[in-house]
């Protein structure tokens, strides 16, 4: 199996454990492995970022030296994460001065950073490591029918990886999801903002975000939206009942990881994928899958039936 130091980040068991249970579990269907970063610590998130960012980079190097130890590659769920842990890495690969200057602070965990690793989001790890058609062939269960808002959101196309793709114009969620056999719609707010914390500091602007991003789901006649970050999925989902509230809306659109879905089109078993705790039920996509499961079971019956 494909190993991978993986940083769950500080929701992986609150608010996103979902998404760490699908990640976990799509990942072994598909002959990956994640092994939790030993004593991992908080990547700064980004307030962090805009108070000290020597320290931030600290945090972050923290962290890639422990993988770097094991002589793995890092692979965060989370968009924040994987955006500082990138920078960070590719920061201290391009100047000597920095990396010394953090080697300096690591000396008190016997750590040192090299830059012999690379860092990826989890949706990297599907679409470029396992691959498409990997993905497909694993597939038991289509979500054919589905249709699919495929929410990048701003953190995961920020960093400039220089392989290929168009962070202003990416495509490669889309054609994730149509391994699943979902249909990605044509999503036009699919890398703006969804609010993240200024839904602490400015509710009536964050709402104001959220907002947009669901009517363009609806408008896209979306059954679901898809997320790659755990704030994403929060703001889009639980404060839908505030922007009813506070635009006369009436938006009960469900918010799914894509793992879940992945998980789901790969007929892996709903409570390992963690649904069943959302908020809003995904009921298109459990009616499509409960559908293939039952076409699935049918010519066992008949065998059983008729011997």
């Amino acid at each position: 199996m494909k190993r991978y130091a993986y940083f769950p980040g500080c929701s992986a068991e609150t608010v996103s454990a979902s998404y760490h249970l699908s990640a976990v579990e799509a990942g072994t269907r598909l002959g990956v492995e994640f092994e939790e970063i030993e004593d991992w610590n908080c990547c700064g998130a980004t307030p962090y970022t805009n108070i000290d960012e020597l320290l931030a980079h600290a945090l972050c190097a923290r962290n890639l030296a422990i993988a770097e130890r094991e002589h793995l590659d890092v692979v965060a769920p989370c968009s924040a994460c994987f955006k500082n842990l990138y920078h960070t890495n590719a920061c201290l690969r391009a100047e000597p001065d920095l990396a010394d200057h953090m080697n300096y602070a690591l000396e008190a965990d016997a750590l040192r950073f090299e830059g012999t690793i690379a860092v990826r989001h989890l949706i990297h790890v599907f679409v470029e490591d396992v691959g498409l058609e990997a993905v497909r062939r694993k597939v038991t269960h289509p979500l054919t029918g589905v249709r699919v808002a495929p929410y990048y959101g701003c953190q995961l196309v920020r960093p400039d990886r220089h392989d290929g793709y168009d962070a202003a114009a990416p495509r490669y969620f889309e054609d994730l999801l149509a391994a699943t056999g979902a249909t990605p719609v044509d999503f036009p707010y699919r890398l703006r903002c969804c609010g993240a914390s200024l839904m602490v500091a400015n509710r009536p602007a964050a709402l104001a975000m959220v907002r947009d991003l669901l009517r363009s789901a609806v408008q896209a006649q979306a059954d679901v939206i898809a997320t790659t970050c755990p704030l994403c999925q929060l703001n889009l989902e639980a404060y839908q009942g505030d922007v009813n509230r506070e635009f006369g809306t009436e938006y009960r659109v469900p918010v799914l990881y894509f793992t879940q879905l992945m998980g789901l089109a790969m007929g892996i078993g709903r409570k390992k994928l963690g649904i069943g705790r959302e908020l809003i039920p995904p009921t298109k996509v459990l009616e499509c899958v409960a559908r293939k499961a039952a076409a699935a079971e049918a010519p066992k019956t008949a065998e059983v039936s008729h011997p």
